[in-house]
């Protein structure tokens, strides 16, 4: 079959990847993709504006394109499943009205309240004066974050009074986030662990994926602001199967019945990013769609056919379908540009990949690259995800960080403690 993978970064480069490995897999189509797309087997980057719904059903119409699988979250929530199904396409991905999970935080509190999944005690603000008086009133720490989507920057853990009022007021008054910041909820902080827990639902059915962990802020030892993701480690030791089967009752059963009695069956990929407390785990945020960099992780780990379960989400028949993940640890490391995630050059030459991937279970995942006069250059915050797979987690550790060092551009920064907090539970 041919199948079209919507976006651009490492994500998606990973579900191409592992698409491509598909017997099914005929053609694969990459839109927009990147460089790292091009280059995966069976698969071609085509100009297309992910905005673009109908000029994106003309292009499968054109190209037969028999699975469509979205990997952003913009076009979810902007309603991209949809606007495809209305023209008989098959789309792995949410709704609309499933996808407001990511898109309103708003929503996923008032949902989370009402379906009873454990979380943080929250509000919702418009006013900016009632939105101080709030945190004054509860003190700090505290967390604020702007209600739409903000490309994992939107959220401020705030250690002090003045650092939350600040973050309300870069949401609300400074417009940092744009229409994203109009509204912000407020949260209790929790302490503990994160985890995150990706699983595919039917609508009805969901079969959870290995566990892994995500590294948010910047710098090392979770210092400095937070970014779309730092790097990542699959499986992730403060998940024990008692604990997984307290999220699965508690958190993924709940979400999958909630969205079947709000008229919203879930399809799709549900990512649960989880604090993992004194009391159990509780939800930070849910996500409507693949991890980045969980999938580079997770993906690398997984056993079968994703074309198969992709399908099985879309017909509703994952009941049929059981998971199966290596034993072997998967840890991937970004290497971003200089200045993330504030602003940053573009345009550096980036030299070393083929000579990191000619070691054994190395892949780069491209994120943020460019082609120019036919030299690879980075072109975006979070440049390349260096993924080591296979073996127990301190040796795979050490592989992806001799990869890393194999890959050079100017001004490269990466975390050097990525997968540390698993190695002191180990």
């Amino acid at each position: 079959m041919n199948i079209l993978v919507i976006g651009s970064g490492g994500r998606e480069h990973a579900l191409a990847w592992k698409l491509a490995q598909s017997p099914r897999a005929e053609r694969i189509f990459c839109a927009p993709g990147n460089p790292g797309t091009a280059s995966v087997s069976k698969a071609e980057n085509v100009a297309l504006d992910v905005k673009d719904f109908e000029a994106i059903a003309q292009f499968c119409a054109q190209q037969d394109i028999q699975l469509v699988a979205v990997g952003p979250e913009d076009p979810l929530c902007a309603g991209i499943a949809d606007a495809l199904k209305a023209h008989g396409l098959r789309v792995f991905g949410p709704a609309k009205a499933a996808a407001r999970i990511e898109g309103s935080k708003e929503f996923a509190k008032d949902f989370m309240q009402r379906c009873s999944i454990p979380t943080a005690a929250y509000a919702s603000f418009t006013e900016v004066g009632a939105a101080e008086d709030y945190i004054r009133k509860q003190g700090a720490p505290i967390v604020v974050k702007a209600d739409g989507l903000a490309a994992g920057k939107g959220v401020t853990v705030a250690l002090d009074v003045d650092a939350a009022i600040g973050a309300v007021h870069e949401a609300m008054l400074d417009k940092a986030f744009g229409d994203a910041g109009g509204t912000v909820v407020i949260e209790e902080f929790m302490a503990g662990e994160e985890a995150s827990i990706l699983a595919f639902c039917d609508g009805t059915t969901f079969r959870v994926m290995a566990s892994s962990q995500d590294h948010k802020a910047v710098f090392d030892g979770d210092k400095g602001p937070n970014t779309g993701g730092m790097g990542a480690y699959s499986p992730a030791p403060v998940v024990t199967p008692e604990l997984q089967e307290r999220i699965d009752r508690e958190i993924l059963a709940p979400f999958v019945q909630g969205m079947r009695d709000a008229g919203s069956p879930y399809v799709g990929i549900i990512y649960a990013g989880l604090m993992i407390t004194e009391t159990g785990p509780r939800v930070v945020e849910f996500n409507c769609r693949f991890g980045d960099p969980e999938t580079q992780v997770v993906l690398p780990r997984l056993q079968g056919d994703l074309v198969e379960i992709m399908e099985a989400c879309i017909d509703g028949t994952l009941d049929q379908v059981e998971l199966a993940f290596d034993a072997g640890a998967c840890v991937a490391v970004v290497m971003a540009s200089e200045g993330y995630p504030g602003g940053y050059p573009k345009g550096r030459a980036i030299t070393g990949i083929e000579a990191a991937e000619a070691n054994d279970g190395i892949a780069v995942f491209h994120a943020g690259t460019a082609l120019t006069d036919g030299q690879l250059v980075t072109s975006g915050g979070r440049v390349l995800a260096v993924t080591a797979s296979g073996g127990a987690l301190p040796d795979t550790i050490r592989r992806a960080y001799e990869a890393v060092a194999e890959v050079h551009f100017e001004g490269a920064h990466y975390r050097t403690d990525i997968g540390q907090k698993a190695l002191k539970r180990l």
